[in-house]
This record gives structure tokens, sequence and C-alpha cells, in this order.
């Protein structure tokens, strides 16, 4: 206790750091970031799911699973939570972001908060404010002379030196607090060398710092495809490609920050490349977009020359990714659909034929462009489309001919969902996409509570 504060808690004869020490040093662990409505469920006992973590433009920290982090809430560096980590980084975004990704500990607002003073976060400026001013300490003549804060991504030995403590150890909290102290200084000494490298390779660059990052971001692209990323990998999440290749492909002592550069968001740098025909990405599902091809030809790609100091970090990745391969990763399944023998006549006009395979969104423009160029748009009312002959054939029941003569957008659209043929995409890591028939079929789990207390778990 500290001032009526806990300091730390034990759990397994292994002694964690509460939030009121995070609030200290928010930087003690690696943090992830999520949404502030999440809080209450943490409290609450929940679990971090991962749609719930933000991903940042910069990429996720680099964890293994079992590594101890903190959580954050979006626009404060102040932790909330104290979790373990059920998979690592790469394994989250192999997994879409999908899943359980940390067992929480404990939390601002649970049982062990309420031992002490009760008090709030206090409000602490992003990790991404702090890397950035850290990054351009070379630049600007107002950070000059000052010494870096800590770290991003803490040091190795904080993380173990926590882990590793058990109740034989007996630490005072002063003399653990104490070490973190000297850790943070030790770190602080090559940080300093390194800014004065930095600030001498600068002193040579008469770029922009936005010039440089744009700089930055082409060469781990060009690095990403010509060295890590493989034609089996595709269709490769846009997510993955940027938090798991090209951030591994990043110079030491430098830090992709997209809004940093010209471009400001992923998506349009990835346009940008996309114009000068290097890659092709494509929304295979709501919300989510893949880069479904590259042309691993294009004059870039072939004159792009790997970094020196990457040949053995290169070789190392590799044997770490053959490793890799041994773990499970869960199939990437993206709902899909053909085109019928009824509803040649609605697609027949955008040049799809029987049997086309189309994503949902394609489906949805190819809607849209045919009512917009045959002017079914309803003067009135543009929530609604008039029902021409073809859309009556295609989309109404027999019944419904003589009495329907506008749908509403929604409508329309789901209609003509539902008179395609249903088909869907898997794709397993390493292996090529594979076009199947049929709806995904659900998985219904149900939990039964035996007398004993056991928990029994049943798929149907």
């Amino acid at each position: 206790m500290n001032h009526r504060n806990p300091i730390l808690f034990e759990a397994e004869k292994v002694l964690y750091p509460t939030v009121y020490t995070l609030w200290v040093y928010p930087d003690l662990l690696p943090a992830f970031t999520t949404w502030p409505p999440v809080l209450q469920k943490l409290a609450g006992g929940a679990d971090l799911m991962l749609p719930g973590v933000v991903v940042p433009p910069s990429g996720l920290p680099q964890v293994q699973r079992g590594t101890l982090c903190a959580v954050t809430l979006l626009g404060n560096r102040a932790p909330v939570a104290v979790g373990v980590a059920t998979m690592s980084t790469e394994e989250m975004l192999a997994a879409g972001m999908k899943g359980k990704g940390f067992a929480v500990l404990h939390t601002h607002l649970d049982h062990l908060w309420e031992y002490g003073d009760k008090s709030s976060p206090p409000t602490l400026a992003p990790l991404v404010t702090d890397s950035a001013a850290k990054e351009s300490a070379g630049d600007e003549e107002e950070l000059q002379g000052k010494e870096p804060g800590n770290s991003c991504s803490p040091e190795p030995e904080q993380h173990v030196e926590i882990r590793d403590l058990s109740l034989k150890d007996r630490d005072t909290c002063a003399e653990v607090l104490g070490k973190e102290e000297l850790h943070e200084n030790r770190a602080a000494e090559p940080a300093e060398d390194a800014s004065t490298e930095d600030q001498q390779e600068e002193a040579e660059d008469s770029r922009t710092p936005q010039e440089q990052m744009d700089a930055l971001f082409n060469q781990c692209f060009f690095h990403a495809l010509k060295c890590k990323v493989k034609k089996s990998d595709l269709p490769l999440l846009t997510s993955t490609f940027l938090g798991s290749h090209m951030v591994s492909c990043c110079p030491a002592g430098k830090q992709l920050d997209i809004k940093k550069s010209s471009y400001k968001k992923f998506s349009k740098f990835l346009q940008c490349m996309q114009h000068q025909r290097v890659l092709q990405v494509k929304e295979l599902s709501k919300g989510v977009e893949s880069i479904v091809d590259v042309d691993w030809k294009h004059p870039d790609i072939r004159a792009f020359v790997v970094p020196e100091g990457f040949s053995s970090a290169s070789a190392a990745q590799d044997s770490r990714s053959e490793d890799r391969e041994q773990v499970y990763h869960a199939p990437e399944i993206i709902p899909l659909y053909g085109v019928s023998t009824k509803m040649i006549p609605l697609f027949q006009e955008s040049g799809h034929r029987k049997g086309s395979i189309l994503s949902s969104s394609e489906v949805r423009n190819i809607i849209i462009n045919y009512v917009k160029s045959n002017e079914l748009v309803d003067e009135t009312n543009k929530n609604f489309v008039k029902v021409n002959a073809i859309l009556c054939d295609c989309l109404l029941d027999k019944s419904e001919q003589d009495e329907i003569s506008h749908l509403k957008w929604d409508e329309l659209l789901s209609r003509c969902l539902e008179r395609l043929q249903p088909l869907h995409q898997v794709t397993f890591s390493g292996q090529e996409p594979v076009v199947r028939k049929g709806n995904i079929e659900p998985i219904d789990i149900s939990i039964a509570q035996r007398s004993s207390n056991k928990k029994v778990k049943k798929d149907n």
C-alpha cells in the first residue's frame, strides 16, 4: 500500500502492478487501446475481445501469448486495466481481430481499485503523440536538450521483472519502483546516443518530415512486397499487411505513422499504389479491404534494394515465420453470390453471365447502377424504386406482380441477394482461396452446468 493505494496484487503467486502504479508509470507494460464504453464491461468481469481493440495507424504493439499488458481508453494513455494476452499480435491480426484477446485480471472501478483512494485515471497524451515527439527530437528546437520520456514499447527487462516477482522476494514497493527508475535511466542512455545519430542524419536530409515519412512508407511497402508477402498469402487483409509485414520492415529507431505522411490514411496510400498498378485492393466483405493481387514484375518492386542491416534480420524473420506456420490460424470465410438463371436479365447489362461470382458490395453497386441508368428512382420519393418488367420478373413472386409497383432500396437489395445462388469463399493460411456452394452454416454453442459445477460446452 502507498498512501492507501495498492501498488501490487498477487495472483497464483505472481505479483502484478495495479492501475494506481501504472498511472505513475504508464509505459511499464505494452498497451492496447479500447473504446470508453467497454470499461464498464471489463470492470464487471468481462475479458477484452479483439473487436473492441482499436488498431492505430502505426500498428499494434508486438507481444507474445501470455504477455502482461495494459489496457487504455481512446485518447488517454493512462491504463484502466491489466490483463494477459491470449494470443500473439500476429495471431490477433491473422484472426481478423476476432475472438478473445486478453484475460483481464484487474480494472479501474473494480473491488481492488476500491481499496485505494478511488481516484480517476489522469489525463495523459496518447502514445502516438509521445512517439511523434521523440521521433522529431532532432527536428524541433524546443525538444533539444530534453531527456526522452518513457518508451512506447517497454523494455523486456521491465516486463520480466514484474512477472518474476514472487511472494518470496518480499520486495518493498519502494524497491520495486526504484528498480523501474533504474531501468528507465539505463534505457535513456542509448536513446540519447541514437538521437544524436538521428540529428546528424536529419541535418544531412533536407526533406520535410512529411516527405521523410512518405519515403519511409514507400520503403517499407516495397520491402514487404519483395521479402515478406507471397502469392499464397493473397487475399491479404490490408490491416495485416500494415501491422505485420510493413511494420517488420521499418528500420530501427523509426516508426510508421500514416498521419504524419501526406496520405493521412493508409487506404489512400494503397489507392495511390493501385493507380500505379503495383497491386489491387478489393472490399471482399463490408468495410474490410484486402490485397487481392500484386504485380510481382512491376519495375518498382524489381528495382527495390533491401536496405543494409536487414539481411540477417530478414533471415531470422523468415525462420520465425516458418515456426509460426505450425500455429493454427483460423480460416477467413467470406460470403459470395452467384448469378442464377432467373437473375441473368438483371445482371447481363453489367456484363455478367450465369455463374458469375460476386461479393455483396459488388451486387449492391450493380443494382444501384442499373436503377440509375434505367431512371427507376421514384421522382416524388427517392427512397423508393419503380419496378420495371425485369425487376418484376426477377424479384417478385407471381402473387405480388400485380400488387407491387415500388420497392424500398433496402428491400430491393435484400430480395436480390435472396434470389442469387449462395456461395462462400474459404481461405486457409498459406493456401489458395476455395469457393464453395451454399450458405455458411452457423455453429450453435450451448453450455451446460453439471452437479459438480463443471461447465460442459457442446457444439451443434
